[in-house]
């Protein structure tokens, strides 16, 4: 008989704030977009991390669609990105009708091989999107080298990267997202800081700051409106409804005020994984994540690279069978139902192991430190019978 899964793959975290901020937000009696939660939070990333210009989205979905509008992506333009990613980054660019060139992931990591990317240029490519997967950065030099030696433009998905930095060649440690000239980040209720649904666009160039606002207000320059620098405001340009609700931004800004004491107990978790399984790395049964040296952790996930897809699948009925659910990431979207016939044929090796290998463990900051030697234990009994 199956076991109930007792320890689940995701839990969302409450600060206690939330419904405290959501009520202010309410009784402010400006509950729509761009209230005083939304700029708090604008102001918390900037002051924080150093962001030029934040606008919060409904989600990174919207993130990206924005990023895609506002590089004027048309049919017939290329655009780079990994194949080891979610759907949405390449959506963004589909919806503006740009063929997709998919790199390959790493031997290391899933996160795009760099080497690759030359290759794949050509007169028609507009944009590289890197993805920094589970908050682990690309080498964002040499993205942005061949960006400049090439005139192409760079969007940072850092869906998953919220607190993670790049350590570039001249020494300084940058948070991801304030590379590229645009950057999307994701507060689903998956991440790190989360506000069930919503985004983040980030804009690094300052040529794109006031055509944001315009596209995230429906194609109107109403945000210059209610600063009070125009006496009305008009249909300017294309865009569509991206600012979420000021609740999502007073639920966000609880979990923003909290986001040192969340990090601390998502890295004790993750380091608590990485210890357990360097014995089974180190005897060849599995791999474990990799980071660069550029690279810092923020503990997004733990994840298992298994030797073979079967491998994988009788893990994780053994983990289900124990009442643990642990999961796989994406499938290749080269090899997609939806653009396998679009694809230019390369082969994507690395691509397709780790969608056949990897498996994500669960990983959020209530997770306890029994059920965590629980899944410990049943991981390292399956490859120790």
């Amino acid at each position: 008989m199956e076991a109930t899964l007792s320890i689940p793959f995701n839990k969302p975290y409450l600060t206690g704030k939330e419904t405290h901020y959501i009520y202010q937000a309410v009784q402010s009696g400006k509950i729509s977009g761009d209230g005083m939660f939304t700029k708090k939070c604008h102001t918390f990333f900037e002051e924080r991390f150093g962001f030029k210009k934040c606008l919060l989205t409904t989600s990174c979905t919207d993130a990206l669609e924005m990023a895609a509008i506002l590089l004027n992506i048309e049919p017939g333009d290329e655009v780079i990105l990994p194949s080891y990613t979610f759907v949405s980054t390449a959506n963004a660019f589909v919806l503006r009708g740009a063929k997709l060139v998919f790199a390959d992931s790493q031997e290391g990591n899933p996160n795009m091989d760099v080497a690759s990317i030359e290759a794949l240029i050509t007169p028609k490519t507009k944009a590289i999107v890197p993805v920094h997967y589970a908050g682990i950065a690309c080498d964002m030099d040499a993205i942005m080298d061949l960006a400049n030696s090439y005139n192409l433009f760079v969007v940072e998905d850092a869906a998953q990267a919220i607190d993670a930095y790049y350590t570039g060649r001249d020494g300084q440690r940058k948070p991801l997202g304030s590379i590229g000239h645009l950057a999307a980040f994701s507060f689903h209720e998956t991440k790190n800081i989360m506000s069930g649904e919503g985004g983040m666009l980030l804009i690094n160039d300052a040529q794109f700051a006031n055509r944001a606002e315009v596209i995230r207000e429906k194609g109107t320059n109403r945000s210059a409106f209610f600063r009070g620098e125009i006496d009305k405001y008009g249909w300017v340009d294309m865009g569509s409804s991206f600012l979420p609700s000021d609740i999502l931004a007073a639920f966000l800004f609880a979990q923003l005020e909290s986001l040192s004491e969340i990090q601390a107990r998502r890295k004790e978790i993750w380091e608590t994984y990485h210890t357990a399984f360097q014995p089974l790395a180190k005897a060849g049964k599995l791999s474990l994540p990799q980071l660069p040296a550029y690279a810092s952790n923020n503990a997004h996930m733990y994840y298992l690279v298994c030797a073979s897809l079967a491998e994988r699948t009788a893990l994780i009925e053994v983990l289900k069978a124990a009442g643990i659910m642990a999961v796989f990431h994406y499938l290749s979207l080269h090899t997609s139902p939806f653009y396998a016939n679009k694809h230019d044929g390369r082969h994507l090796p690395n691509t397709d192991f780790y969608s056949d290998c990897l498996l994500r463990l669960p990983m959020f900051y209530e997770l306890s430190l029994e059920d965590q030697a629980r899944i410990i234990e049943v991981i390292v009994r399956f490859y120790q019978p």
